[in-house]
Formats: structure tokens, C-alpha cells, sequence
């Protein structure tokens, strides 16, 4: 594969436009695409590189007819991934994109025999979503391979984007997840809480529909799943609130109004807020014997681990494209790849360490 084959599509929007820069960083030349003749001409200028327009719903098959690989980064995907998924196994060409989205995972997983026949890889969530998580899971399984519980959560005070709030807002409706003996099963939002000590200070933290209820199972084959992040007790009720109303907040003209309000006043945030807040990765297995073991990692803020991971996959992709079917990151490249992120530290092992397979160190 030649590296200027490559594609971003979703390139004008805040992360795809981020990937766009430091690509160019890099010397890398991507071909700019999206739906918006506008935008996307005008990054392309910008950045001096090759552009191309067309609709994921009216798409010919010039579209990605020289193309190895699409990093896909227009959301929300749940409308989205499908149709450039299969477009991708149609035209014989590498699927990457940022997703958290559960739906998205399974619907790779699904199309994944699919892809092996076309010689093509489908890995969502090569971002923040899903890395840091699904590297801690898939090491936290090699340190206990009899593991039937994992917890994995994430501290980050990271903001929104434009693209992650409207995605937020489309799960709202939904409630939330976890998977339970290897199945995923709906729950209320606000469903459950834990205390979790992500660093020095213990924080009261709730469950969510995060992305790793699908990819850690895939990766680490633990049938019992849940995924947190930290929220104030005041919050906690609030959410709790909303489920008396969740059916009201999927209309599609409540839908319409929450997501204007986010247009008009979401941008993303700035470097130096990105710089400034890093993200704790934590993460738990136990076996039936009752041991347990703890992981923690630290990492730049998720833009940015977004940024440098989806690229990092991209290029091994391109440099190594002899693989197939559905991947995570971890299934890919080893639980490895995020501790060689730029602002990612070591995952810290604790616990009944003794357990592991020998290779795992207390620290």
C-alpha cells in the first residue's frame, strides 16, 4: 500500500480536522473527503493535500476505487459507519474510525467474515475510544487469564466536541449497558455507582454504555463487563431523573432542538485546555477465587489520544496490510500500542498479582 492512498473522511469536523494537521506534521498526505464542498475544499488548501466530495448515502464506486484506507471520522456513526463499512469491503479497503458507539462494535464484529473475504480490516474506536480502555483490558487479562469480572473507567476532563455531544445526546433515549454472561443488557441510566480510586482520591463514579462492553469482550473474552466514569452525587440524581422522561428525549424534534443548541454553542476544545487536562485510565479484574487485580494508566487528554492513535493505527495499517476481519486495538497491535502514545505513561499493575501468568510485576 502506498501511504498517499489513504483517506479522512469527516475531515472538516473538529477531531478530523486535528488528525488532518498532525498527518501533515508528520509528511503524511491523506486525501481530504466529506459531504461539504466547502469546508472541505478549504482545508484542503490549507493543507495543501488532495480533497474529494460525496454523500456516504449517494456514494459511487469511483469514490474509494483507489483507495487503501478510509479513517472514517464523520458522526454520529450509528448513521454513518454502516454505509462506509460496507462501502470499504466492497472496494477492498481498510475501515478505521473514532467511534464508542456499542452499536457500531457489534456491527463490525457481524460484518467481520465478510470483511476476511474482501482482504479487509474493520477496527472502530482507534481514538480515545476505544484504546486506553481496550489496551488496559487486554493486559489486565494476560496478568489474570482466569479473570470473569473486568471494570474498566476513565477520569478526563477532556470537553466536547460538537460531534461527541450529539452523539451523547442521541444515546440519552437509549439509557444505559453493561454485559452480563456475555451478554449485553439494557439498564437505566444511572443504573449503577462505585467508588474508585483513580488516583490518591477516591471519587463516586457511575456506570455507562461505554464502547469496551463490546471491544473487551471481543479482546478478552470476560463475559462480565461494566465501565464507569466519575460524577458528583448531585449529577448522579439528575441523571437518575431523566429516566422518567428518556422516551420523551428520543423525539426526533426534542432530538433536533438539543442538537442545535449544541451546534450554536459547542466548538471543541483549545490546545492549551486539551494540554491541560490529562486523562486516568483504571481498570479491575477478578476470578472466582476472589483475587483481584488493579490497573492504572495515565494519558494525554482524549483529543489527543484520538489524534495520535487513530494515526498510529493508520500507519501500521499501511505499512503492514496483510491482515483481515474484525480487530481492536489491542487484537491489532497488542496491548502495547498505548503506552507508545505520545503523554501515555506504563500500565501500573496491583493486586493479587501472584495470580497472573508470570509475566505481570506488583508495582
Amino acid at each position: 500500500m502506498s501511504t498517499s492512498n489513504w483517506m479522512i473522511y469527516g475531515a472538516n469536523g473538529y477531531t478530523g480536522k486535528l488528525i488532518a494537521e498532525e498527518a501533515v506534521r508528520r509528511g503524511l498526505k491523506p486525501i481530504l473527503a466529506g459531504r461539504n464542498p466547502q469546508a472541505i475544499e478549504a482545508l484542503a488548501k490549507q493543507l495543501e493535500l488532495p480533497y474529494r466530495c460525496f454523500d456516504l448515502h449517494d456514494m459511487s464506486g469511483s469514490d474509494l476505487a483507489d483507495i487503501d484506507l478510509v479513517l472514517h471520522c464523520a458522526g454520529p456513526f450509528s448513521a454513518t459507519a454502516e454505509p462506509m463499512m460496507r462501502a470499504c469491503i466492497a472496494q477492498g479497503c481498510h475501515y478505521l474510525d473514532i467511534t464508542g458507539e456499542v452499536a457500531v462494535f457489534e456491527l463490525g464484529q457481524q460484518l467481520s467474515d465478510q470483511a476476511k473475504a474482501a482482504n479487509v480490516v474493520l477496527i472502530p474506536g482507534v481514538g480515545f475510544d476505544v484504546i486506553p480502555t481496550d489496551c488496559v483490558a487486554a493486559r489486565l487479562k494476560q496478568a489474570m487469564p482466569d479473570a470473569t469480572r473486568l471494570t474498566l473507567a476513565f477520569d478526563s476532563r477532556s470537553g466536547f466536541s460538537r460531534g461527541t455531544a450529539k452523539t451523547s445526546a442521541e444515546a440519552l433515549p437509549k439509557g444505559s449497558m453493561i454485559r452480563q454472561q456475555g451478554k449485553l443488557v439494557a439498564t437505566p441510566l444511572a443504573h449503577k455507582t462505585r467508588t474508585i480510586a483513580f488516583a490518591d482520591t477516591p471519587k463516586l463514579a457511575v456506570s455507562i454504555p461505554w464502547g469496551d462492553l463490546s471491544t473487551a469482550w471481543f479482546s478478552t473474552a470476560i463475559d462480565n463487563i461494566e465501565v464507569y466514569i466519575p460524577m458528583s452525587a448531585r449529577k448522579v440524581k439528575q441523571l437518575k431523573r431523566i429516566n422518567w422522561v428518556r422516551g420523551l428525549m428520543g423525539l426526533g424534534w426534542v432530538q433536533a432542538l438539543i442538537k442545535n443548541r449544541i451546534e450554536a454553542s459547542l466548538t471543541g476544545p483549545s490546545d492549551s485546555q486539551r494540554a491541560r487536562h490529562t486523562t486516568v485510565i483504571w481498570g479491575e479484574v477478578s476470578n472466582e477465587k476472589g483475587q483481584r487485580i488493579e490497573a492504572r494508566l495515565d494519558t494525554a487528554n482524549g483529543y489527543d489520544v484520538t489524534v495520535t492513535g487513530a494515526l498510529a493505527v493508520t500507519e501500521f495499517l499501511l505499512q503492514n496490510p496483510d491482515h483481515s476481519g474484525y480487530h481492536t486495538p489491542s487484537t491489532l497491535m497488542g496491548w502495547q500500542l498505548v503506552e507508545s502514545l505520545p503523554g501515555s505513561g506504563h500500565i501500573r499493575l496491583s493486586g493479587d498479582t501472584g495470580a497472573s501468568d508470570g509475566q505481570a510485576q506488583a508495582s
